[in-house]
């Protein structure tokens, strides 16, 4: 009888210690499952994740990442179906709020909704709740080598318009035996994401006021600079590494120009990553952003906007809902979460409490250079009826750069897609 109670007592004061010190059961333990796009980041991601459970014991954090040249929209909504869903996942603008509406949790008391940029929270917003987070700003344009435009006498101050930029193209082409370069532009037309989503929103944006709730809105797409769109489009498929469809994101940046086989790419200031990785002297010093000109309309602007906001899983336990808003705000508004979104990121920060002046790479410089002076075009683009860019716009440009589809046959078809997805 003695033994049996002190058994009793020895179990009862094990549990007091447990609670004394702090100590977790497996119950109270908290298993966040994030799933997102951001190849460029992947491992960073990962090791802050790491450093969030040292710091929140009770803390499980795992990290799936889908992106690159695979479809993000297609894995998350094979995710959801599997029945195994994330709780932390990313969203693109009032498109995908839109059709993901239930699965949303309201982050409108977060931290880090408070510190959001204005304006940055726009598309992700309805009926005062706010439903997504900003990742970051990003900008796009066309990405140079710096010694290769100053062996060939271009100076990248003057190209401010189409022509202008023609003509340096041509120039850079006719030397390119000397520059040592296979061709001055490497199109990656394998990847609808880079022609569908971001080059065609250079010049549809501004027909929406450079607004992505009016894109949302619209019943019909007109193509107001539709031509100016071409001259660009043909502009790289013609001076570039050939065939353009077979071109993946992979080869254009990492083979062809962080080995500076070609003087340009269009691609944005997420790819600093993956070229420093390569040639990290090139990254840091050779290395600059032009601007994607529309005739008609501007010439010396680029595209800055939200790329992705990060989206809660309304459904999920309400532990795990709130346990995914104190990470996230932990990553944004925290001194150590601030750092690494600006030191191992490389994130040109979409919230306020920020030292603008630790923005490290020079992309992200030309960029945040860019916004500060107002020359930017707005990204509509998270606008687009689900799958448009991609899937329609996208897929008529591989045609037309097959040479099986006109010009005109690629915006006939993709008007009516666009107006028969709005119905």
């Amino acid at each position: 009888m003695k033994s049996k109670w002190r058994a009793v007592l020895l179990a009862a004061s094990l549990s007091l210690a447990a609670i004394l010190t702090g100590c977790s059961s497996d119950e109270e333990k908290v298993t966040l499952d994030i799933f997102q796009f951001k190849v460029e980041f992947k491992d960073q991601f990962e090791e802050v994740a790491k450093t969030y459970e040292k710091e929140n014991k009770n803390v499980k954090i795992n990290i799936t990442t889908v992106g690159g040249g695979e479809d993000y929209g297609a894995a998350l909504r094979s995710k959801f179906a599997s029945g195994n869903e994330p709780a932390i996942y990313n969203i693109g603008g009032p498109q995908d709020v839109a059709d993901w509406l239930d699965k949303l949790a309201d982050l409108s008391g977060s931290a880090a909704a408070k510190a959001a940029l204005d304006g940055s929270l726009d598309g992700v917003s309805v009926d005062g709740k706010v439903l997504g987070l900003p990742y970051n700003q990003e900008g796009y344009g066309l990405i140079y080598n710096k010694n290769v435009f100053e062996k060939a006498g271009i100076d990248p101050a003057s190209i401010k318009d189409f022509a202008s930029l023609e003509a340096a193209v041509k120039k850079l082409d006719s030397k390119k035996a000397e520059l040592g370069l296979q061709a001055v532009f490497a199109l990656p037309g394998k990847e609808t994401w880079v022609t569908g989503l971001h080059l065609s929103n250079a010049f549809l944006a501004p027909e929406f006021d450079n607004n992505v709730l009016t894109a949302f809105d619209s019943k019909t797409v007109a193509f107001k600079y539709g031509d100016a769109f071409k001259k660009v489009l043909d502009l790289q498929n013609d001076y570039s590494v050939q065939p353009t469809v077979s071109l993946d994101y992979s080869k254009q940046v990492e083979e062809l120009f962080s080995l500076q086989k070609v003087a340009m790419i269009q691609q944005g200031n997420w790819v600093y990553g993956s070229i420093a990785g390569i040639d990290e002297d090139f990254a840091n010093n050779g290395i600059g952003i032009l601007p994607i000109p529309v005739e008609g309309y501007k010439g010396d602007n680029i595209p800055v906007g939200i790329p992705m906001y990060w989206g809660v899983n309304s459904k999920a336990d309400k532990a795990v809902i709130e346990e995914s808003k104190k990470f996230l705000d932990w990553l944004y508004t925290s001194d150590a979460g601030k750092e690494t979104v600006l030191n191992d990121f490389k994130f040109i920060p979409a919230y306020e409490g920020y030292d603008s002046s630790k923005i490290s790479d020079p992309l992200s410089k030309d960029v945040y250079e860019y916004a500060a002076k107002g020359k930017t075009i707005g990204w509509t683009f998270m606008g687009y009826p689900t799958g448009w860019g991609m899937d329609e716009l996208g897929v008529q440009i591989q045609k037309y750069l097959s040479d099986n589809a006109s010009w005109e046959e690629v915006v006939d078809a993709t008007k009516k897609a666009w107006e028969s997805a709005r119905k």
